[in-house]
């Protein structure tokens, strides 16, 4: 293989085709994230606790119930969203006539009982998951190996990112949701249930994070801290795009994934700081974000 830059570029594209795949997972991540934030103006700190609890049950229901990982990547999600629905009907609910603290309080508070009791119940071991039959084996590309089930991963999560910006920037629910965010009154008394409409959105973006972790669980070890070691770089993916932001969510999440990977080439160990040094320039030039609103 040639250089580029000094570089072997068959390490380079590998490392390329891995960060493109942790692109992902951040994308799909503060794309659930930025979607709560946009509508109910709640930092969700419980994010990456639903994140390891999608995980959590996947391995459950393969364990336990014999369930396969499609029916784990049907279910999970459905049972997440019920869950997030449920902590938004009974307690954030009383709390968005409030400073944002007591909302980013609760969540955090959520995200440490979540943790706690799968501790509790599992330990902090990870627990192995195998990729479904169907998606083993690979692709040999010359300069890397690359398993099928990764190129699944892509795939899957760039669809789901698509569909999403599709539903809130192109249809009558989605007009409905950035109505919300900018009076929820006055959509109110058009005869727009709003309430509804919060919960179910709120249930939206936590399944959003559940799915995310069905689809790492085969990739990396199923484990109750795996939702907190995501969490710091999931709120700067979020915080770079822009608060709020479906687009800006996603092109981050995928660009700081490239990033990050090239990074573990040029300079390891900066790989696990180079995104909070790309929040800090970012927020110094536009505080807004790349894609955020400026107010």
């Amino acid at each position: 293989m040639f250089e580029i830059f000094g570089m072997d570029s068959g390490l380079l594209l590998s490392q390329l085709l891995i960060g493109l795949v942790q692109g992902c997972f951040y994308a799909l991540l503060s794309l659930g994230l930025a979607v709560i934030f946009g509508v109910l103006n709640i930092v969700n700190f419980a994010h990456g606790a639903f994140y390891m609890l999608g995980a959590m049950l996947a391995y459950a229901t393969l364990t336990y119930f014999r369930l396969s990982y499609w029916w784990a990547l049907i279910l999970c999600p459905v049972v997440v969203a019920a869950a997030g629905m449920l902590l938004e009907r009974t307690l954030l609910r009383r709390l968005y006539r409030l400073d944002h603290l007591y909302g980013l309080l609760l969540t955090f508070g959520v995200a440490l009982l979540l943790e706690g009791a799968f501790l509790n119940a599992f330990g902090a071991s990870g627990q192995p998951y195998r990729p479904p039959p169907e998606l083993e084996g690979g692709f040999d590309l010359g300069f890397m190996y690359l398993p099928g089930y990764r190129l699944w991963v892509v795939g899957c999560a760039l669809a789901l990112c698509v569909l999403c910006w599709f539903v809130i920037e192109r249809t009558h629910m989605g007009a409905l949701l950035r109505a919300g965010t900018e009076n929820s009154k006055m959509l109110q008394a058009l005869g727009v249930n709003v309430p509804a409409l919060v919960t179910l959105t709120y249930g939206a973006g936590v399944a959003l994070a559940a799915i995310a972790g069905v689809l790492a669980a085969p990739v990396t070890q199923v484990s109750p801290l795996m939702g907190s070691n995501v969490l710091i770089v999931i709120f700067a993916v979020v915080v770079i795009g822009g608060m709020g932001s479906i687009a800006g969510s996603v092109l981050t999440g995928v660009g700081l994934g490239l990033i990050e990977a090239v990074t573990k080439v040029v300079y390891p160990s900066f790989s696990s700081t180079v995104v909070f040094l790309v929040m800090v320039i970012v927020l110094l030039v536009r505080p807004s974000g790349l894609f955020g609103r400026t107010t």
